[in-house]
């Protein structure tokens, strides 16, 4: 699988968008397959900050262990995850486009140490996609129905 990398272009405030993908209490109120957030330590926001995310997939319903381990508010956060046998590393950044709009990007990172990841996870790849690109739909519409700023 590798890397996959997915781009919106988000017609609202940087803040807002960043906002949305920073804090995981935004995330999982607007990802509908999202259906729980727990948070592992205090902190809720910024490096440091682990919780647990309860995700429908499918049929399946998996929970994922995520640190934040990278913060730049407005900027970028990053989120590492160990799973199946994989370190999922997750970068989200924003930066200003054309028109007052935000380039919401995000890009996966999957490096498969385990023989049965390395197998499986070429085979995910698709579904991951998917699953990355209507999380990123849904940030879009949420934060431009939030601004009155959606396309026709």
């Amino acid at each position: 699988m590798g890397r996959t990398t997915v781009v919106r272009t988000v017609r609202a405030p940087i803040e807002r968008v960043f906002d949305t993908v920073a804090h995981c209490e935004n995330f999982s109120t607007v990802v509908p397959d999202i259906e729980g957030v727990e948070f592992l330590t205090e902190s809720r926001s910024g490096v440091g900050t682990r919780f647990r995310e309860t995700r429908r997939m499918g049929k399946r319903v998996g929970t994922t262990e995520l640190e934040v381990t990278e913060y730049v508010p407005n900027e970028r956060v990053r989120l590492v995850s160990d799973q199946g046998g994989t370190i999922w590393d997750t970068v989200f950044t924003t930066r200003p486009a054309a028109d007052g709009a935000v380039e919401l990007k995000m890009v996966m990172d999957a490096r498969p140490y385990r023989l049965v990841a390395k197998l499986m996870n070429p085979l995910i790849g698709g579904f991951i996609r998917k699953a990355i690109e209507s999380d990123l739909d849904a940030v879009k519409a949420h934060c431009e129905e939030a601004t009155g700023e959606g396309e026709a």
